[in-house]
């Protein structure tokens, strides 16, 4: 085998559904406010009793159901969220001991809203060292629990949820390289922090930084795949505000792409924004399979990752 792909996707979000006339009850705001400044118009929100590690557990077992596999097939699980409450068991862990996966080396990653890219980099990496045989790769993050509800500037933005990704060997490579990295002096551009910890962001140094410096960043992702833009089937970006998402897309040139804008419906969901919003794409057959599509993660740390993947 000379490299991985994605056997199967999956994903969950909460049955609570918060809209933006909901919002209007608890802040001064509306739903043309919120439509005009970040395309939003619901979010899930996740109950107290709905923890971290249960999200992930439900999106990982609708992607290992539709990989027809079992947990005892799964030897690495990934969890990328910054909105783990606690240090230790890591939510790796806990949605690996929900799911019944027996033995499986299981690691945390918090690289904020690109969490989820650069966890399937870290298992196609794993794949192909020879490491790890299947990985659950998953994106979990309840930021309903690091939202200040009376920032109006804030809590229009968020939403809870997650995606997964079964990723296993192939004979041929479908993930392609990861392009990554940060800028490390503007990390404070986003945060959570604090006691209890808030998310708090600049929000206009994020949108030029965003508009500006990542498309060439991620046409160099198509380039390590051997692609042009236009070849993109799909393009699916973190889904933090639609008027990044959509000149984004426009500037990285993916003329021929459906775009993920599952923003409108999901809010920001931090590392699960991108397996979420990947999956209904699948789900609905707005991609098929062998589809080349772009999965580029931004945002706190003021990271970013991304990659060309084939679509399972």
């Amino acid at each position: 085998m000379n490299g991985s792909r994605i056997a199967a996707v999956g994903h969950y979000q909460p049955a609570k559904v918060l809209t933006n006339e909901d919002l209007a009850d608890l802040v001064d705001t509306s739903d043309e406010w919120i439509r005009s400044r970040v395309g939003i118009r619901t979010r899930h929100i996740a109950g107290p009793d709905e923890p971290v590690d249960e999200l992930a557990a439900h999106a990982a077992a609708k992607a290992l159901a539709a990989a027809g596999l079992t947990p005892a097939d799964i030897d690495l699980v990934l969890v990328a969220t910054s909105t783990a409450v606690d240090r230790s068991p890591n939510m790796a862990a806990r949605a690996a001991a929900r799911l019944g996966i027996p033995q499986a080396a299981t690691m945390d990653l918090n690289v904020v809203c690109a969490g989820f890219t650069h966890a399937l980099a870290t298992a196609d990496h794993a794949v192909r060292a020879g490491g790890a045989s299947r990985v659950l790769v998953i994106g979990a993050d309840k930021m309903s629990e690091v939202t200040d509800w009376s920032d109006r500037t804030t809590c229009v933005l968020v939403g809870d949820g997650a995606g997964a990704a079964v990723v296993e060997a192939a004979a041929e490579p479908a993930i392609g390289p990861v392009l990554w990295g940060s800028v490390p002096e503007m990390g404070n551009a986003v945060r959570i922090e604090g006691t209890p910890p808030r998310f708090a962001q600049e929000g206009q140094s994020v949108y030029r930084w965003a508009t500006t410096q990542l498309p060439p960043i991620a046409r160099r992702a198509c380039e390590r795949a051997g692609l042009e833009p236009a070849d993109l089937a799909g393009v699916v970006l973190h889904q933090a505000n639609l008027r990044i998402i959509e000149p984004l897309a426009e500037k990285i040139g993916a003329v021929n792409a459906v775009v993920a804008r599952d923003v409108t419906e999901s809010g920001n969901t931090s590392a699960a924004s991108i397996p979420l919003a990947f999956s209904k794409l699948v789900e609905q057959g707005a991609l098929t399979t062998g589809d080349p599509v772009l999965l580029f993660g931004f945002g706190g740390n003021l990271s970013y990752a991304g990659q060309v993947v084939r679509c399972p």
